[in-house]
């Protein structure tokens, strides 16, 4: 079942170029979604289509490389550098044991130092440049720095759907965490018929605030869940961002909008060699703020504050696998 009549399609060039109903009819729009789904696609967001399939190119070199060669570059969830398949079960997150993902993923992310160790050790670490294929380091900085800006972009478009000052979300965002996985996800002639309950990532909640996520179009892609229908087939379109928001920002907006579960379909059987790259920037925001519900009438429920890097460590900790 097709999700193209659940998750709109929104155009951001009224919101970058539009006069002021323009904009307060973007905001409107974004508001929906998220009250109704928790995603929405967006066009016009001005990143470069040439830049995502560099950046994918470059990725599936380092992927295709012997393990031997990028072993020296594994980790596990949270860290920085190659995560090879099996540490991770995204499943976990929401209390739905599962198989490990069939996937692998190379994450870089946040990493200019707070000088707070604790903080630095955990949200800040140094990025890992594969020797192998240098192209990765220009791509993937130039990348980072645009995906920032979206991100609060998107952030001050919330504060806008919401009535909110402009600078209600950024103002905890001068120093935030954030990291990019480009996952890939090998084909079923590759890794055989998945286990029973495996996906190439399991059904779950993204935890911070937006995720932004270039995708390409597959029949074991992404499925979005939807209280009226079940799982739908996430609405593809060229040269767009799927972007959904995370727990904290629900939690956040006292659960006026949806944090909504998610899933990546395992290889399917009809298309035996299909291979998909996806690039998956999640934002949050400075590790120490301090999360408190917006109270009624904007508001549903009030959750107890939260730390934003104690509340996201748990989620992290519960889908690393062993």
């Amino acid at each position: 079942m097709s999700a193209s009549g659940v998750v709109p399609v929104i155009d951001l060039t009224a919101w970058f170029e539009g006069d002021a109903t323009a904009r307060a009819d973007v905001a409107a729009r974004v508001d929906a979604a998220l009250r109704e789904i928790g995603f929405l696609v967006v066009t016009g967001h001005g990143v470069p289509a040439a830049l995502r399939e560099r950046i994918r190119a470059a990725a599936k070199r380092f992927f295709a490389l012997p393990d031997a060669l990028k072993e020296p570059y594994a980790v596990t969830v949270g860290e920085r550098g190659w995560l090879p398949p099996g540490v991770e079960a995204n499943g976990y997150a929401e209390g739905t044991p599962t198989p490990p993902d069939l996937k692998e993923t190379f994450a870089v992310g946040a990493d200019r130092p707070t000088g707070d160790a604790e903080i630095d050790a955990e949200w800040f670490l140094p990025n890992v440049w594969p020797a192998e294929e240098p192209e990765l380091e220009p791509l993937l900085t130039d990348y980072l720095g645009r995906m920032r800006t979206l991100a609060d972009e998107l952030l001050t478009l919330c504060a806008a759907a919401l009535g909110l000052a402009p600078d209600f979300f950024t103002a905890r965002t001068g120093h935030p965490s954030y990291t990019l996985n480009i996952n890939r996800y090998p084909p079923l002639s590759q890794v055989g018929p998945a286990e029973p309950g495996q996906f190439r990532i399991g059904p779950h909640t993204d935890f911070g605030t937006v995720t932004i996520l270039d995708r390409q179009n597959g029949v074991g892609g992404l499925q979005v869940y939807s209280p009226d229908g079940g799982w739908v087939n996430a609405p593809y379109v060229e040269d767009s961002f799927t972007i959904n928001i995370g727990d904290l920002l629900a939690r956040w907006t006292g659960d006026r909008w949806r944090s909504n579960r998610h899933r990546v379909l395992p290889p399917d059987p009809s298309a035996p060699d299909e291979e998909l790259v996806s690039l998956i920037y999640f934002y949050e925001c400075d590790p120490g703020a301090v999360i408190e519900s917006i109270a009624a009438p904007i508001g549903r429920v009030t959750h107890e504050p939260v730390r934003a890097s104690d509340y996201l460590l748990d989620k992290l900790n519960a889908i690393t696998m062993g």
